[in-house]
C-alpha cells in the first residue's frame, strides 16, 4: 500500500530569503508512516488547487508572526516580523485544502493561521496584551525537546481521544496565541493561565491546531506520536 504524501509548509529565512525545513517535522511524518513533501514559499491559485487535489494531507508549520492586517488590526509594539510570502501562499493553500476537506494539522503559527483564515483572530503579543496574567513561560528558557507546562484537554474532544489523556506535558515557543476562536472551531486545550493551546473542527475529517511543537516531543512523549499517527491515519483515508 502506498504511503500518504503530506505537504509541509516551509520555513522562510527572512535574512537570506531562503526556504528552510526543520528535520523534526520531516522525521515525525516519516516515522509515523507518511512521505513529507516540503512546499514552495510561493504559490498561485492554480498551483494551490492542484496541490490540494493531489496530496493526502497538509501540515502548516511554525514560523514568524502573521501580519495584523490579515485579522483587521494595526501593528502593536509587541508584534514581531512576518513573511509576506508565507502569509499569502499559506492562506491561499489553506482555502483550497479546506474546500476539499483534506486533513490539516496546524502547529504553533499554523494553528493561529487556521483560526485567522476561518474567521478568528489572535493576540499579537500575549506578554504585553495580557500583562500580569501570564505566569507561564510560553517562551521556555530551555530546549524544546523538553516540556515547559501542561495543557488541560477538553473531555470528549478529538484531541482527548487521540491523546488518551486530559493533561498533556507540552513545550512552548510562542508569543502570539489564538484570542477569538473562529465560528467553526472549538477550543479543545488550554494552559492553566487560560491561553488557548488547541482548537479543532468537529465533523471535519481532520482539522486540528496545536500551539505547542509536538514534532520536537515525538519519540519521547506518547501524546505527540499519537497526534502524528492519527493525522496520518486520516490522510490515508483522504
Amino acid at each position: 500500500m502506498n504511503k500518504p504524501v503530506i505537504g509541509l509548509t516551509a520555513s522562510h529565512d527572512l535574512l537570506t530569503d531562503d526556504l528552510k525545513m526543520g528535520h523534526f517535522y520531516i522525521d515525525a511524518i516519516r516515522k509515523n508512516g507518511a512521505i513529507p513533501l516540503v512546499l514552495p514559499l510561493t504559490l498561485d491559485e492554480e498551483e494551490a488547487g492542484q496541490l490540494a487535489d493531489t496530496l493526502d494531507g497538509f501540515l502548516f508549520s511554525g514560523g514568524p508572526d502573521v501580519h495584523p492586517f490579515l485579522f483587521g488590526e494595526e501593528t502593536l509594539a509587541g508584534c514581531g516580523d512576518f513573511s509576506p510570502l508565507r502569509d499569502s501562499s499559506e492562506l491561499l493553500l489553506l482555502s483550497q485544502v479546506y474546500e476539499r476537506k483534506k486533513p490539516v494539522l496546524g502547529i504553533c503559527r499554523g494553528a493561529q493561521l487556521i483560526n485567522i483564515a476561518l474567521g478568528g483572530d489572535i493576540y499579537q503579543d500575549i506578554f504585553s496584551q495580557l500583562s500580569g496574567r501570564i505566569p507561564i513561560a510560553h517562551r521556555q528558557p530551555f530546549n524544546a525537546t523538553h516540556p515547559a507546562h501542561r495543557v488541560a484537554v477538553e473531555a470528549g474532544s478529538r484531541l482527548a481521544q487521540i491523546s488518551e489523556s486530559l493533561s498533556l506535558e507540552v513545550n512552548s515557543l510562542h508569543h502570539q496565541a489564538i484570542r477569538n476562536v473562529a465560528p467553526c472551531l472549538t477550543v479543545c486545550g488550554r494552559a492553566s493561565d487560560g491561553i488557548i493551546e488547541a482548537v479543532e473542527q468537529p465533523g471535519h475529517p481532520f482539522l486540528l491546531g496545536v500551539q505547542w511543537h509536538p514534532e520536537q516531543l515525538a519519540g519521547k512523549y506518547s501524546h505527540a506520536d499519537r497526534l502524528f499517527s492519527a493525522f496520518i491515519k486520516a490522510c490515508r483515508k483522504a
